[in-house]
């Protein structure tokens, strides 16, 4: 499938076949995850694997339908929000780049015929509790993946006109403030210093190789 397919496709899977998903293909699912874009390149999430056979019992607590543990894995992708970059208005773009993650990998396993369903609402103690995760790291968005017991589905979207807005040049004025230009300074010279020691680290490796 090309990428539009893969779209196309998608869906939110809520039967699952018992049937083995081969570790190749959890491999390339994984590897999309580790490609996916987060903000200042932090990447500060953690994708736990859980096989569902012989845990099936315990992992209903952290979601009740029976569908949640057909499948032969669970993913879960948590944020780690204390590393994770934060906008100068203190926005967290911990679930961002969470949710980034996850819509990689989900439709990863679509172009590899695999099913997925985005699940939320999910008990966030059990999750923790059962999973053993590090109190660092907040819990997210789970999904089941295997083979869908059935592909009929049906997408109810909105149309593009409810959705999508084009702006004309009739646009509102802004006037930045002396305060907000020192802020920006401000904040321009923490990110460049940031750089330095990369930048250093890189040309000594260069250096070394050369």
């Amino acid at each position: 499938m090309d990428y539009f397919e893969v779209v196309q496709q998608r869906h939110s899977v809520r039967s699952y076949k018992p049937d083995p998903v081969e570790p190749e293909k959890l491999q390339r699912i994984l590897e999309c995850a580790r490609l996916a874009p987060t903000a200042a390149n932090r990447q500060a999430y953690k994708v736990v694997v859980v096989a569902t056979e012989g845990n099936k019992a315990i992992l209903q607590h952290i979601y009740r339908n029976a569908w949640f543990v057909q499948a032969p894995y669970l993913l879960c992708v948590c944020s780690v929000p204390g590393k994770c970059w934060v906008r100068n208005d203190k926005k967290n773009y911990s679930d961002v780049d969470a949710g980034i993650v996850m819509d990689h990998m989900i439709l990863a396993a679509t172009a590899l015929g695999l099913g997925t369903c985005w699940v939320a609402a999910f008990d966030v103690d059990a999750a923790r509790a059962i999973l053993k995760l590090d109190d660092a790291w907040e819990p997210i968005v789970f999904t089941p993946l295997g083979y869908p017991n059935d592909n009929t589905f049906k997408k109810v979207r909105k149309p593009l006109e409810e959705t999508v807005i084009y702006t004309g040049l009739d646009l509102g004025d802004y006037q930045m403030t002396a305060k907000k230009q020192a802020q920006l300074q401000k904040e321009a010279i923490r990110s460049s210093l940031g750089r330095v020691p990369l930048l250093r680290k890189i040309r000594n490796t260069l250096l070394r190789d050369g």
